[in-house]
Order: C-alpha cells, then sequence, then structure tokens
C-alpha cells in the first residue's frame, strides 16, 4: 500500500495541471502510479521525466536499456519495475522467450555476448554498487565510450527507481501481472 497518496489531475491545482498534461503526452495513459505518487513534490517529478526521457533518447540501443533495465528489476526482485518493462523490452525488440529468460540470463543461450555483458554489469552494479575489472572491460569491449556512460546511467537512475518505489510502497497496477507470484506487489 502506497505512503503516500495517489494525486490525479482532479486532485491538483490549476498550477500542477500542465504537469499532468505533460504525464499524459509523454507517458502512458493512465497515468502509472509511480508518477502519481511522485506528484507530491511537482517540481521533483518534471526533474524525473526530463532526466528519464533523456535516458530513453540516448545513443545506446532500446533493447540493450531494456534489458539492463530488466535486470535491475530481476536483481532487485522489483515487480513493478519488472511488470512495466515486459512490454517496453518487447516494443525494443526482445522475444517472449528471452523476457521469460532475464533472471537466468547467465545459463541462456537466448542472448549474445554484447547483451550477457550489458546485464552482468548491471546486476554486478545492482548487487555490488562497485563492478570487477573483468565486468567493466567485457561490455566497455563491446560498447563505445558514450553507450558505456549512458548505460552506467541508466542501470543507476533504474536502481535509484526501485528504491523510490519500494520506500514510497508503490503498488502494482492491477492490469499488471505480478512476475514474481507470491510476492508483495510492489516488492
Amino acid at each position: 500500500m502506497a505512503r503516500v497518496p495517489y494525486l490525479r489531475r482532479e486532485d491538483a491545482d490549476e498550477s500542477q495541471k500542465p504537469l499532468y498534461d505533460r504525464l499524459e503526452a509523454e507517458r502512458k495513459v493512465p497515468t502509472a502510479n509511480i508518477f502519481l505518487a511522485l506528484a507530491n513534490a511537482p517540481t521533483q517529478l518534471d526533474g524525473f521525466l526530463t532526466y528519464a526521457n533523456s535516458l530513453r533518447a540516448a545513443d545506446l540501443s532500446p533493447k540493450l536499456r531494456e534489458l539492463a533495465i530488466l535486470t535491475v528489476g530481476y536483481a532487485t526482485r522489483s515487480a513493478y519495475e519488472v511488470a512495466h518493462h515486459q512490454s517496453h523490452g518487447l516494443g525494443a525488440g526482445l522475444t517472449e522467450e528471452q523476457l521469460a529468460a532475464v533472471a537466468e540470463f547467465e545459463s541462456s543461450d537466448l542472448f549474445d555476448d554484447t547483451e550477457k555483458a550489458v546485464m552482468r554489469l548491471a546486476k554486478e552494479s545492482t548487487l555490488r554498487v562497485d563492478v570487477s575489472e573483468e565486468t567493466w572491460r567485457a561490455a566497455a569491449g563491446l560498447l563505445t565510450d558514450r553507450q558505456m556512460v549512458e548505460l552506467s546511467l541508466s542501470i543507476a537512475w533504474y536502481n535509484s527507481g526501485v528504491r523510490i518505489m519500494g520506500l514510497l510502497g508503490i503498488d502494482l497496477e492491477d492490469n499488471y501481472p505480478n512476475p514474481f507470484p507470491g510476492s508483495l506487489p510492489n516488492s
């Protein structure tokens, strides 16, 4: 259960209406619970959206970005993150089989060397914060410096996202299946 109210357009004062216009233009409708919770701090939500959009406009391929995000979600057991990014993963070119194999990517033959290197980096950074030179070099040998910075920013950004969701107790919307049956919807 959310620890702050979900503020909808009808809850906002007139000065906040442009923020809801932005949410509806840039994100899915109906607006996801994470954004409705962050609407309690409108200035920060506005910055949150700008930063998130900059990551989507990166040189790093959407498929690699989504693999990194999903890996963060599985490493932290964030049902909210995994559920929301499965559709993004499909849109970025992942197959249903690949989505089902993300949690066990190391033993899967569904991912190529670059994809596995990105996922290792995301997992190691999520679980240990610092990454080994071996893990860094494996990914850096396959991506440009720009892509490595963008990947690092994406991994760190989505790590902050799962922690925000956990702190605020963001509920997984009813139209998303919980990828971790038996766990709390937002854990």
